[in-house]
């Protein structure tokens, strides 16, 4: 058996679609007649011409049937299998041909079957048959004719190769279009092993295809990008829908590239299905999104971030402290919003410009994430005010308390330690705090941090670098 094919399972897409075709045929089953594509062409078993009809190739298929209704037998004798391109596939088989007659003509010399399947829609179709066996042309009202199918077997030959040159063509067009676009186009195995990906990659991340083709498709993520596409994964499993023939999954992920620099990419993917509807692939197309990645994240930053800081601005501060409010009402514990102002801050300012003040700022911002869990929030309210929110204190308001407090403590005893923000400037300063406390939705979020502005003031008119609680 000769085969020449891309890849396993289309060697035997191949022979499945072959020997279907030769199991109905064999069989008599009528079936076999809605197996023919519309646009059909072979040689009659009875005639000297090609039928391009279909209508007149299934009256003749039934007529074939009608003659020899009995179970024929076929021994095969060679195969060959070639894959021509994504959609169209050619069996070319030699076997004998035993009838349910009394003796054996037709098995003494060996018939050569050439089929041409395409792929139409969903459903693979034969658009070409033909059969050549060295017999004499067939009397009338006799099954095979032979002579004529011996005669025109250099026509079909003819015909097999001006179509394998067409399909060359249109192959050579298709690697044109997808071989030098800026898009890389990729697929993979059902396991997710790269089995093709085009020059574009190596244009974009550095890889030649020898270097990616064999490996797995994470390789060409970062660790996050490798994590976000396993939870998007296991969201599609749980979610219990089967993929959809036209369904393209789009996702953002970071991709490695050889000179170890990163680069984002949108992956746009979808599933390879077999006549089952069971996933036997994957095929997609990345383009590179870094530059739309990058203004999205400097929006965000001036939507949401300090721009001197990068702390959660007052924005960002009303968000985060709303899901810690539904936080707490779920879980029954308490919250805190510790809100601070710094002490004879506008001297620092007035004396070696605000410059400096940006400095005293930036230390500021990053002593309090010092003093707080990962899972708090530290966010500049303004100016020299900054606001602290705690979260999953305890569901006792005593021992809540007695935490925000000791956390409160911490802060104030980290921002009072002296700045050293250049050579020859150290600056003393401390801050006044304010805490007020939130279980679940007792309170508005305005009324939160109006309760912790309240309780701030309240420790700047008691002397300053001290904390008072709201009462």
């Amino acid at each position: 058996m000769t085969i020449s094919t891309q890849s396993p399972d289309r060697q035997r897409l191949i022979r499945a679609l072959f020997e279907e075709y030769i199991e109905m045929y064999a069989s008599r089953d009528q079936r076999l007649t809605t197996r023919f594509s519309k646009n059909f062409s072979g040689y009659t078993g009875s005639g000297d011409f090609l039928v391009k009809d279909l209508a007149d190739w299934q009256n003749i298929t039934r007529q074939d049937f009608s003659q020899v209704p009995e179970r024929i037998r076929i021994e095969m004798l060679d195969l060959s299998l070639q894959d021509l391109d994504d959609e169209v596939v050619v069996a070319t088989a030699l076997f004998r041909i035993h009838l349910p007659v009394d003796g054996d003509m037709l098995a003494k010399e060996a018939a050569r079957l050439v089929l041409i399947f395409r792929l139409e829609g969903e459903e693979w179709k034969i658009v070409h048959s033909g059969i050549s066996i060295p017999y004499h042309r067939a009397e009338q009202g006799e099954v095979y004719p032979l002579k004529s199918l011996q005669e025109r077997n250099s026509t079909l030959e003819a015909l097999v190769e001006e179509r394998t040159q067409a399909l060359h063509t249109s192959e050579a067009l298709y690697r044109q279009l997808t071989e030098d676009t800026r898009d890389v186009h990729w697929k993979t195995d059902r396991d997710l092993f790269i089995t093709y990906i085009n020059p574009a990659d190596e244009r974009l991340r550095g890889f030649k295809a020898d270097e990616v083709v064999g490996h797995h498709v994470f390789e060409l993520f970062t660790d996050e990008g490798v994590a976000a596409i396993k939870q998007l994964m296991e969201q599609r499993r749980r979610s219990e829908l089967p993929p959809t023939p036209d369904g393209f999954v789009t996702f953002e992920a970071q991709h490695r590239c050889k000179d170890g620099s990163l680069l984002w990419g949108e992956v746009l993917s979808k599933p390879d299905l077999d006549e089952q509807g069971e996933i036997i692939g994957y095929h997609g197309i990345t383009r590179e999104v870094t530059r739309r990645k990058l203004l999205e994240a400097q929006v965000n930053l001036l939507a949401f971030r300090d721009t001197l800081t990068h702390l959660p601005n007052r924005r960002l501060l009303e968000d985060r402290l709303t899901q810690a409010m539904s936080s707490s009402n779920r879980s029954n514990c308490y919250g805190a919003l510790v809100f601070l102002d710094m002490d004879n801050f506008k001297p620092l300012n007035d004396t070696h410009g605000h410059s400096v003040g940006d400095l005293l700022l930036i230390e500021v911002a990053n002593r309090l994430k010092a003093c707080v869990r990962e899972a708090d929030t530290v966010a500049r309210f303004g100016g020299d005010e900054f606001v602290v929110l705690l979260c999953d204190l305890s569901g006792d308001k005593r021992d809540a308390t007695a935490q925000a407090g000791r956390i409160a403590e911490k802060i104030r005893i980290s921002l009072s330690t002296p700045y050293l923000l250049s050579l020859t400037i150290e600056h003393h300063c401390t801050a006044s705090i304010g805490v007020a406390l939130f279980k679940g939705r007792e309170a508005s979020e305005e009324h939160v941090i109006d309760s912790a502005d309240s309780a701030m003031y309240q420790a700047k008119e008691h002397g300053r670098n001290t904390i008072r609680f709201c009462e």
